[in-house]
């Protein structure tokens, strides 16, 4: 009797032991996890003073000092740029690693191979935007730049000997709970970065929507839905600048009215947030208190734990520079040195094409100019954790790869074969931009930097201690002809590829306006007397307004006044279209709960602060409104993919002409009319707000707030969640529900240089580490830390924290 007893415990026993040694499902081996001597409990941070270190690193060739200060940022002081990025590649792999590493397989198409079989349509779609493919290329330039060189190799050889000192207690607490270990660090990792970043703000078009909509509107329609321009226009140079006349010109094929059944698609493009803007400028030293000029950026993208950036300085002896970093590449990306400044917004510029191609053989040869031509096959193999490996084949064409076919991203016979021509997979090496920012002196070094700078489309803010400021929208832009680009063009025809760029010395700038002041907000660049074709699907308009119209207001400005102008709630767009919903609404027809509602709304001042209830009940109002006009034209019953119009867009038609026919509805017998549709979407959304006042979520922070989740998505308690915040789209604090401004930068450029910075996270990418979300809350406050940048003489500051000295062996 007594050996049953004895069975069942080994029984448990084995179980338990299998249970904690091994994966069960998305589980990580609880055994390992748990371990007080590897598990996660290895990464908790003690909060207080840490001890100086010294390590022996191989590879250093001098002395590398680190000092950090008192928010644990790493302050570099070398005696080569070798050691200088060396050293720089290891601090931020310590800090950092995993989000390195993760963004590096996202942008590779290999997150499967972690994540499971979740991700093999994600990955399939990475491979065939031929992610792997351009960072190869852009590797291949970067070699023969020896500045760059040095810069990406003596990074990956910091990250390395990180890598190399890891044990498994030490090991990031993610690559423990998904039960993987780091691989080592190669320069593609760097190239892929910033790829990741080209596909995240140069990655949309509506090449595919609008070709569907080409079918169902005619020209006229079209263009009211999808202008070129917007009537009002506050284009980034000023309205009224001469433009010489253009010394390039696309000629167009005889046929340029293209057919408008290229394609025909019933699937969803996965596309960057349109939203990823950000705003950008700077201020003479006419219009500045201290009579320096004073430059601001704050970049608006997707919101996560571990942050975006990593605040660090570099000092060698030709280079002394501060600023926010992107975690896996060499450098700085947006900041200053001792003598200049520098932001960056998105551009906005469409610089992705689509071309249908006929193949024969499979997916062997295209038609190309009258004959068939063979294409390069590369075969993609996508491991997948717990699964088989998937194998994709991609055609890469003149044009580029092969996107969408009968196989991707559904089986659907007689589908279009789909090129991309995308600008981001050409050769380029835009590091060498960064690098040369890093150490620019003035307004000559900085537009040699931007010279070779092509995509993301970018506009670069400058100042320097000059007095000079300057702003360039600057990319290589194809050389299009009117329309070119709109819709899919037929691939077999050479006469539809692109005839070159814009060439850089035409492309928009301006220096030292009149004005005292430029500025950037993803407007257009210029007014419609440019001599080029330039357009976008996302242009914003009211951000770039309220910030030009504070500009020019604003005299005997500081640097506070433009922290308060970064975090300004004003909505412009509300404040255009509150008049037209006034005009619109049957208030005599309200019941007397709907009133309390509206009274809020007529009363709202326009300013989207955490605490208006008004503007949460504007935004579920104005979505609501959109969505009745356009649904029965915009969303059909055959399942074609189509673009809801811009919000401008909407309003800007509906301030035109009220009675524009969208507003009836095609499939009712009855007449529509702007009103109706209004007093029907603000009763609709009345009963939603009345729950949420009820609720006591009814303003803007509770109701929307934001959540800044950690990168994996599913883990809430590395995550910030419901952050009580204002502002949104069209307002210059752009913050919404997980994007937002993703690092606040204010320089001052007098003699001392003054710089305050902030960024929704912390310098580690630790859980366990109290700088891992300490700036959370100072930045939903809007606060800004003053950015210390230390010389050589001032090692003994009280803000330097500990110390860290490398030598090589």
């Amino acid at each position: 009797m007594r050996i049953i007893p004895a069975v069942i415990t080994a029984a448990v026993t084995l179980s338990l032991t299998y249970a904690l040694s091994n994966k069960i499902g998305v589980l990580p081996p609880m055994g390992k996890l748990l371990s007080p001597q590897t598990g996660f409990w290895q990464n908790a941070e003690v909060i207080g003073e840490r001890p100086h270190e010294n390590m022996v690193l191989p590879g250093l060739t001098g002395k590398v000092e680190v000092w950090y200060d008192d928010r644990a940022v790493p302050h570099i002081f070398a005696e080569n740029e070798a050691d200088a990025y060396y050293v720089q590649g290891y601090v931020t792999a310590r800090d950092r690693l995993w989000q390195m590493e993760l963004q590096t397989f996202a942008a590779a198409g290999r997150l499967s191979e972690v994540l499971g079989p979740g991700l093999v349509k994600y990955d399939r779609g990475k491979r065939r935007d031929g992610m792997v493919y351009a960072a190869e290329r852009s590797v291949a330039v970067m070699e023969t730049d020896p500045a760059t060189r040095t810069a990406i190799h003596s990074y990956a050889d910091g990250v390395n000997a990180y890598i190399a000192q890891l044990t498994p207690a030490t090991l990031p607490v993610e690559y423990k709970i998904l039960d993987y270990k780091p691989e080592k660090w190669d320069v593609i990792k760097s190239a892929l970065l910033l790829k990741y970043m080209s596909a995240d703000l140069a990655g949309f078009c509506n090449d595919l929507e609008y070709t569907n909509a080409r079918r169902l509107f005619s020209m006229a329609d079209f263009n009211l839905l999808y202008p070129d321009f917007q009537d009002t226009l506050y284009p980034i140079i000023p309205r009224g600048t001469p433009f010489a006349a253009a010394s390039a010109k696309a000629v167009a094929p005889p046929d340029s009215v293209l057919a408008i059944d290229a394609a025909f698609m019933k699937f969803k493009q996965d596309k960057p947030d349109p939203a990823n803007g950000s705003n950008n400028w700077a201020v003479a030293g006419s219009k500045t208190r201290s009579g320096a000029p004073i430059l601001c950026s704050d970049p608006h993208l997707g919101l996560s734990l571990p942050s975006l950036w990593y605040e660090v300085q570099v000092h060698t002896p030709d280079m002394n520079v501060y600023g926010a970093s992107l975690p896996g590449a060499p450098g700085v990306i947006i900041g200053f040195n001792d003598h200049i400044a520098w932001g960056v917004t998105n551009g906005e510029e469409d610089v992705k094409d689509y071309y249908r191609m006929q193949f024969r053989n499979g997916k062997k040869e295209y038609l190309f100019n009258g004959s068939y031509r063979a294409a390069d096959l590369r075969v993609e193999a996508i491991k997948v954790r717990g699964g088989a490996t998937v194998y994709d084949t991609v055609a890469y064409t003149v044009f580029g790869p092969v996107a969408y076919d009968n196989t991707f991203p559904e089986k659907i016979a007689g589908q279009s074969f789909l090129a991309m021509r995308w600008k981001a997979l050409d050769s380029s090496n835009e590091l060498r931009t960064f690098y040369r920012l890093n150490k620019a002196h003035n307004y000559d070094d900085y537009l040699d930097a931007l010279r070779t700078f092509t995509c993301p489309a970018q506009n670069f803010v400058f100042a320097d201690k000059a007095g000079d400021i300057a702003i360039w929208h600057n990319g290589q832009y194809p050389l299009r002809w009117q329309d070119q680009g709109k819709w899919i063009m037929p691939g077999s025809d050479s006469t539809y590829a692109w005839q070159g760029y814009i060439p850089h010395a035409e492309l928009p700038h301006i220096k030292n306006p009149e004005r005292g002041f430029v500025s950037s907000a993803n407007q257009r660049p210029t007014d419609n007397t440019y001599p080029y074709v330039l357009y976008s699907a996302e242009y914003d308009l009211f951000r770039g307004e309220r910030i030009n119209n504070r500009l020019g207001e604003m005299n005997q400005i500081t640097p506070q006044d433009m922290m308060t102008l970064q975090n300004d709630n004003k909505n412009l767009f509300a404040a255009a279209a509150m008049p037209l919903i006034r005009k619109h609404m049957d208030t005599a027809a309200l019941t007397d709960a709907q009133r309390p509602y509206w009274q809020l709304l007529t009363q709202w001042d326009c300013v989207a602060s955490p605490d208006s209830k008004a503007a949460t009940i504007f935004n579920a109002l104005w979505e609501h409104l959109s969505d009745t006009i356009f649904r029965d034209e915009l969303v059909p019953k055959d399942s074609t993919i189509l673009a809801m119009p811009q919000s401008t867009t909407t309003l800007l038609m509906l301030l035109r002409d009220s009675a524009v026919h969208f507003v009836d509805n095609i499939n009712t017998p009855q007449k529509e009319t702007l009103s109706g549709l209004v007093f029907g979407s603000f009763t609709s959304i009345t009963k939603e707000m009345a729950e949420l006042n009820k609720a006591g979520k009814l303003e803007l922070g509770k109701a929307r707030g934001t959540n800044i989740r950690h990168l994996t998505r599913v883990i809430p308690a590395f995550s910030a969640m419901h952050l009580n915040t204002g502002g949104g789209r069209h307002i210059v604090n752009a913050t919404r529900d997980t994007h937002g401004p993703s690092w606040r930068m204010v320089v001052q450029l007098s003699d001392k240089t003054e710089a305050y910075g902030i960024y929704p996270g912390g310098q580690s990418g630790n859980p366990g580490s109290p700088y891992y979300d300490n700036a959370v809350n100072d930045w939903v406050a809007g606060k800004y830390y003053l950015l210390h940048v230390f010389d050589q003489q001032e090692k003994d500051d009280p803000l330097i924290r500990y110390k860290v000295v490398f030598t090589g062996k």
